[in-house]
């Protein structure tokens, strides 16, 4: 969950950044390389803990795991 949440914190500032420069490639590349990091981080992460995000972002197995996945803080 921690190097999630890193990821996360650098796609926030990035995504910032990038709304006033807009033309920077390097920014830009830096920003789809952690897009694709998070999305293989997120996987794994629920591969091990279950879906972490609602409304069709995440996938369940069956039966429906919300309700028997820790909270995030648990983790």
């Amino acid at each position: 969950m921690l190097e999630i949440q890193k990821v996360d914190f650098a796609l926030v500032e990035l995504n910032l950044f990038l709304d006033t420069h807009p033309a920077d490639l390097q920014a830009l590349q830096q920003f789809n390389q952690l897009a694709q990091l998070r999305k293989q981080l997120m996987a794994s992460f629920e591969q091990k803990y279950g879906p972490q995000m609602g409304f069709g972002n995440s996938f369940s197995r069956y039966p429906w795991q919300w309700i028997d996945t820790p909270w995030p803080w648990q983790v």
